[in-house]
């Protein structure tokens, strides 16, 4: 059992856990039927739950799910980082071909006729509708959706933080080095508990609005994502689900030191989590320990959420007419080499997400695959599931085969990228191994971690002599993905 947190004192009732019982099993759409969507996409989520071996994570309702559906236990977003990897999975390209390396610009900005995956849907007789978190906050694009996007309205934060937070915007923006008009780095509370509904937050909020979608469109056919803004930091969820979760339970990862022989730029900072209020400096173990169990709390939250949408399409009788897909955007750390509420990075920790995938009449469920996967692949995974065509732009490959094959393949790498320290960089992970490239100017830098011997990257292993022709060939592999986004995005540019 792999687990990096301790288990938990388990309740007696687990909450919200969704009926899941397809009606009539059916290997394929019968005479023409289109599937409906449900899309949920998870703000920061680890492949960290209960369905991936944490039996100590409450998460049945993704679990119930997951037992209806596949597992993809190394699946790898090209980013680490909101914007950019959720721009990868809505147009199917590299970040490099989106031009989306930060928060910002939106990919039409560049690529202004490129159809996105709900757009795509919906330019193929869905209604598509979105609520919460889907592209990065701020950056919708309102050619996906056949009704406005509704972001949602409900507070992230207690009354108590949402004061406190307010208190320090105030005193942020009378700093000295305060520039009138930029972003304003000043949170409130890390994490809080309140006694209160599930619609109260703003997850909960987007979820009765979806539910009431629901409702409306159970006689239409679909594509309905909901987005949740947790379980990012704020770790901020009703006092029910802080309660499945005991502090003094908790055992901080074993690997809070930097990897051996690893650049200090490549990894990241605290300055993040230290823009919230009153986080101690040095970091406690104790106030580790409540990190950790804010961002479990957050996810058993985010979990409950889940559990309302599913018994819904089964009230509608939509279970056996519905692909369902889970997502995360990215990986995260909580405590993995002394980083802390954080991804930002090209490790394992921040490259690898959770994708879960349940789609009616599956021949195989409650599996796992260990295939490579990427974010990249989802668009054209997707289509293919509901009979559409792949468009010709995506750059990820279908991952329908392994929904009766879990144990085939569809590629033998993944690519992420992410740049620090004044460098560009870019990762590669094969089965056994991960490279990650550092370049500026006539510089280069080399990271290569082996996940046989050391599963956790605590070393680098790129100065070994014998070493250098798996560089070598990893290198290459890199650098031809880098010339073949040059050459589609000049080609997309011109359409």
């Amino acid at each position: 059992m792999k687990q990096i947190f301790p288990s938990v004192i388990r309740p007696v009732v687990l909450l919200g856990i969704a009926s899941f019982s397809c009606g009539t099993k059916h290997e394929s759409n019968t005479q023409g039927e289109k599937y409906n969507v449900l899309f949920i996409a998870i703000d920061d989520l680890r492949p960290h739950l209960g369905c991936y071996d944490f039996d100590h994570v409450k998460s049945p309702n993704i679990d119930k799910v997951a037992s209806n559906g596949l597992i993809f236990t190394r699946a790898y977003c090209q980013f680490a980082l909101s914007s950019p990897s959720r721009t990868s999975l809505f147009t199917g390209l590299n970040p490099d071909v989106t031009g989306v390396k930060g928060n910002g610009p939106r990919f039409r900005d560049t690529l202004p006729g490129l159809v996105s995956l709900p757009q795509h849907f919906k330019q193929n007789g869905y209604f598509t509708q979105g609520f919460g978190k889907l592209y990065h906050s701020g950056l919708d694009d309102p050619e996906s959706w056949s009704v406005p996007h509704d972001p949602g309205n409900r507070p992230r934060y207690t009354p108590e933080g949402e004061e406190i937070s307010k208190k320090q915007r105030e005193e942020f923006t009378k700093r000295s080095d305060y520039i009138p008009g930029s972003k304003v780095r000043a949170g409130g509370p890390p994490f809080e508990s309140y006694d209160c509904e599930d619609n109260y937050f703003r997850d909960g909020g987007n979820t009765e609005s979806a539910l009431n979608a629901l409702e409306r469109l159970k006689d239409t056919t679909f594509f309905l994502a909901l987005g949740f803004s947790n379980v990012h930091i704020p770790y901020v969820s009703p006092k029910r689900y802080w309660d499945l979760y005991a502090s003094d339970r908790i055992i901080l990862p074993s690997n809070q030191f930097p990897p051996e022989g690893a650049p200090v730029w490549a990894l990241q900072s605290l300055h993040e989590l230290y823009t919230y209020y009153n986080v101690p400096s040095p970091l406690t173990d104790e106030f580790k320990r409540e990190l950790i169990r804010g961002y479990l709390a957050a996810t058993s939250y985010v979990d409950a959420q889940i559990g309302l949408m599913v018994d819904a399409l089964k009230k509608y009788k939509l279970l056996d007419k519905t692909v369902i897909i889970i997502w995360g955007d990215h990986g995260y750390q909580l405590g993995e080499h002394n980083m802390w509420s954080s991804k930002h990075t090209n490790y394992e920790t921040s490259t690898l997400a959770p994708i879960i995938i349940s789609v009616p009449g599956m021949k195989v469920k409650g599996r796992k695959s260990s295939a490579l996967v990427e974010f990249i692949d989802i668009y054209p995974s997707l289509a293919e599931i509901c009979g559409l065509k792949i468009p010709a732009h995506c750059q990820g490959k279908s991952f329908k085969p392994l929904l009766d094959e879990p144990s085939g393949t569809i590629k033998q790498e993944t690519y992420s990228q992410y740049s620090k320290g004044g460098y560009q960089g870019y990762t590669v992970r094969e089965d056994r191994y991960r490279l990650v490239q550092w370049t500026k100017k006539d510089e280069i830098v080399y990271e290569l971690y082996d996940h046989i011997a050391d599963p956790e990257e605590n070393k680098n292993i790129a100065g070994d002599a014998s070493m250098k022709s798996i560089i070598e060939t990893l290198d290459a592999k890199i650098n031809n993905r880098k010339q073949k986004d040059i050459k589609l995005k000049i080609l997309l540019m011109q359409q």
